[in-house]
């Protein structure tokens, strides 16, 4: 469908742009994983910068809402302005950065928000101001990798602001500027770097920033530009045709670069984590990670960055990170037994399991449960909920034929649907349990046996977590209206099934008043998850007034971690 062209670089346009590259790097994901042979042929960067722009979109989409901007309506001068809407782009590309390049593109849109936004409240800015945005783009990315390699990315970015300056006019014809001269820069990227030149392909990270430079020029013009150069020699090896280059299918020479990496020379890990830390913390922390591996990237700013590195020491990467601050969403990959996505390298592929589990949770200490009882876990922070991508991404790391998904959340019950419905165009048999809360997760996982039939392991999952009551304890961030009262900030609130029972004062006299209802209607075991901000006699406390009060309960006790509210309760 045609798009209605945006005539400057506004809020609006921010948002078609953030739309348009997601449907462009949905249909273009697959050609652009079968490219990815650097730095590891491990074939995700397309799916990589799927999830890094989706995360984006999803921050966009949250600051119009909040302003109340109703999807598709024209703007009425009260949505939100330039500053927000690239600053929501920016910070949700960041922490949703995946892989090497997600973590570049993330600097890349963080390089043009912070132009953009050095602007003041402006609604808009115009050819020269997309022309400054795109030049600091490329050179931040550039400064953010700790050592720079031609032939990539980086260099298809540079192409692209260089061709932008010389362009006159307005934002379309900078866009257009741009978007043709990125893609001339990744037709010469296999002349650039050997790897590419071997297996005969250009840089997937390049062919993925080119793509979304299409999506500005459709945002512009309201049509998407014509074809710029593409991996399309391995692409369509893949699919049998014979490269006419060598002889060489792109599966074979995606091995051969894969077993280069994989002679032993190369880290053996990927490691990629959140961060909160100060400057002068982070540039410690670049010297050391450097000095421990390969393909560093530190992207970020005041106060949060998105840190990645290849290393074959992971330990020693999150302990570097440790000390400078506080890691946080830590994602460790071994490159020689990566998900489905990864290219072999002689080695006979992965046997699939029969039946998996994966499940979202909502801290570090529960993640540990869940994957010792055998679950994949996607770990969700306050805020911070998993896109649907990064869930289907979850299960193909299970590698099962057939998945249980554990959403623990009511509201990611939409989210996990759709996540479910692109396995299963995957060959994927998947079964969706409408947990809404990790306790229900619990009682779900308590029963689960691979070895019965599927339909069978699901009812009985169901019906554990049907059966199991939910409350959590949390603290109010604002004043606002509950089922129980007017809360004010600071006030402890319990809920008991997703609604506000009791507004208090302390979190120990709010969760025994909690667990006395829920106990009125009878239970046998009492499940209770405290997080890092509980009190330490909070757990003793209500395991003895369980003792007294109801006989014939038990009452099992989780650390959570940073899991966002004080205490979970479950009563099965």
């Amino acid at each position: 469908m045609a798009q209605v062209p945006q005539r400057f670089f506004d809020a609006l346009a921010v948002r078609t742009w953030c739309g348009l590259s997601l449907q462009a790097l949905g249909r273009a994901r697959e050609e652009i994983d079968a490219i990815n042979v650097y730095p590891v042929a491990d074939g995700d960067t397309g799916t990589n910068l799927y999830l890094t722009v989706e995360s984006a979109v999803a921050a966009v989409e949250a600051v119009f809402a909040a302003h109340a901007v109703d999807a598709g309506e024209p703007e009425t001068g009260g949505g939100p302005s330039l500053p927000e809407a690239v600053g929501a782009m920016a910070h949700g590309a960041l922490i949703g950065a995946r892989g090497n390049s997600g973590t570049i593109l993330a600097q890349l849109l963080r390089g043009m928000a912070q132009v953009l936004t050095a602007r003041g409240e402006a609604a808009h800015t115009d050819g020269q101001g997309l022309r400054l945005a795109l030049r600091h783009a490329a050179e931040s990315a550039r400064q953010a990798v700790a050592h720079p390699v031609e032939g990539t990315v980086l260099t298809v970015a540079s192409a692209a602001a260089d061709a932008a300056e010389g362009a006159e006019g307005d934002c379309a014809e900078v866009a257009r500027a741009a978007y043709e001269g990125a893609g001339r820069a990744l037709a010469e990227t296999p002349g650039r770097l050997p790897v590419l030149r071997r297996a005969g392909v250009v840089d997937a990270g390049g062919r993925g920033l080119v793509t979304l430079l299409a999506a500005l020029v459709e945002t512009f013009t309201g049509r998407a530009p014509g074809p710029a150069a593409t991996g399309a020699p391995l692409a369509r090896a893949r699919h049998g045709v014979q490269d006419p280059a060598g002889g060489h299918t792109g599966e074979d020479l995606a091995d051969e670069c894969a077993a280069e990496e994989d002679d032993g020379d190369g880290p053996a890990f990927e490691v990629i984590y959140l961060l909160e830390a100060r400057d002068a913390a982070v540039a410690r922390l670049r010297q050391r990670l450097d000095a421990l591996g390969d393909s560093l990237v530190v992207v970020g700013g005041d106060g949060l960055w998105n840190v990645h590195v290849h290393v074959d020491d992971a330990g020693a990467a999150v302990e570097a990170g440790v000390e400078a601050g506080r890691p946080y969403r830590i994602r460790i990959t071994h490159f020689g037994h990566g998900d489905v996505h990864t290219a072999g390298s002689g080695r006979p592929p992965r046997e699939r399991a029969q039946r998996a589990v994966v499940a979202v949770v909502p801290g570090e200490g529960l993640a540990g449960l869940y994957a010792e009882a055998g679950a994949t876990t996607v770990l969700a922070r306050p805020g911070e909920p998993p896109a649907s991508g990064e869930l289907v991404q979850a299960v193909r790391r299970a590698h099962a034929r057939e998945v249980v998904l554990l959403p623990n959340d009511v509201e990611l019950r939409h989210t996990a649907a759709a996540a479910a419905e692109q396995a299963r165009t995957e060959g994927v048999r998947v079964a969706l349990i409408p947990t809404r809360s990790a306790v229900q997760g619990i009682a779900a996982l308590a029963v689960h046996e691979p070895g019965r039939r599927f339909d069978e392991d699901v009812v009985a999952m169901t019906s554990a977590a049907g059966a199991t009551r939910y409350a959590e304890v949390a603290v109010a961030e604002r004043q606002s209206w509950t089922t129980a009262g007017i809360c004010q900030a600071g006030d402890v609130l319990g809920l008991v099934d997703g609604d506000v029972a009791v507004i208090g004062a302390d979190v120990t006299a709010v969760a025994a008043t909690v667990l006395d209802r829920m106990l009125a209607a009878g239970g046998e075991l009492v499940t209770l998850v405290l997080g890092d901000e509980a009190p330490e006699t909070v757990a003793a406390h209500l395991e003895a007034r369980v003792r007294e009060a109801y006989l014939a309960v038990d009452t099992v006790v989780y650390r959570g971690g940073r899991q966002g509210a004080p205490l979970l309760i479950g009563v099965e």
